[in-house]
């Protein structure tokens, strides 16, 4: 801490934690001792490398003000990452009720006997913090993992074996999954043929089925023709009648001969039914 008869300023030196390609920033705190108010002005050597907020301002008497040091960010790192950079800060005992539109450049000039305290501030780099290490679970906090010798002379860790077994463990578990995805794809397409299979033996049923059921009618239709009619001849038409006639009664699920009777009779046919059947 810097002391003077005016403020109190802590750190005494503005410590940036150097990382390149990134804004960096410190702050420093001002104490007012006195029961005056005090005004404050805050100059570097380097005004385009660092942004002060506030780098004016008045400290109310036994009371404090941050001030914020922001530095650029930097392509390149200093050698030996030392900085030349220097900070000033000026302090004056201002007018009571003052505030920061009050302060002009005259309050800290010496040569107009103005009471002035400077105090010099120096720039340092320092490494960037560090990621706190995570703690394994189970671990005592700040215990470390022993080691222990086996019976064969070989040197066993805690992480060591926990990592070998958490490894064997994932490659039995990825094994037995590829094992059970490679089942299930078998099976997928075994199902798949024979679903194939089945609709082909379904459609070559059904055609089969209209086919027969077209030779029954036909044959059911020249059976009834020889019995009605005494085995006589008769023309194409007729014939094409009954044939049509028998296939479509046969597809609607009847019996396309008791059908044909049926329609014979009501159609008034002259053919003796009874004495032929």
């Amino acid at each position: 801490m810097s002391t003077g008869e005016l403020l109190s300023i802590q750190p005494e030196e503005l410590q940036f934690p150097f990382e390149l390609k990134k804004q960096i920033s410190c702050s420093m705190q001002l104490t007012n001792k006195t029961n005056n108010y005090v005004a404050f002005k805050v100059k570097t050597t380097n005004p385009k490398k660092y942004c002060v907020r506030p780098n004016t301002g008045i400290v109310l008497p036994h009371s404090t003000c941050d001030v914020v040091v922001t530095m650029q960010a930097q392509k390149e790192a200093p050698p030996d990452m030392q900085c030349k950079d220097k900070f000033l800060l000026q302090s004056a005992v201002a007018s009571p009720g003052a505030t920061t539109k009050d302060i002009t450049t005259e309050m800290f000039n010496k040569e107009s006997g103005n009471q002035v305290e400077e105090c010099k501030l120096k720039v340092t780099y320092v490494p960037p913090p560090q990621p706190p290490s995570p703690v394994r679970e189970g671990s005592e906090e700040g215990s470390s993992p022993r080691a222990s010798v086996s019976e064969n002379g070989t040197v066993n860790t805690p992480d060591f074996n926990g990592v070998s077994r958490a490894y064997v463990e994932t490659q039995d578990n990825s094994s037995e999954g590829s094992a059970l995805i490679s089942k299930l794809t078998e099976e997928k397409n075994s199902a798949i043929q024979l679903n194939k299979k089945l609709h082909q033996e379904i459609t070559q049923s059904g055609v089969c089925k209209l086919k027969h059921a077209q030779v029954m009618a036909g044959w059911k239709c020249e059976y009834l023709h020889r019995r009605l009619l005494g085995g006589k001849g008769w023309d194409g038409g007729i014939q094409n009648w009954f044939l049509a006639h028998a296939i479509q009664v046969r597809s609607n699920g009847e019996d396309p001969l008791i059908n044909l009777i049926r329609t014979l009779r009501s159609e008034a046919c002259e053919v003796d039914l009874k004495g032929q059947w």
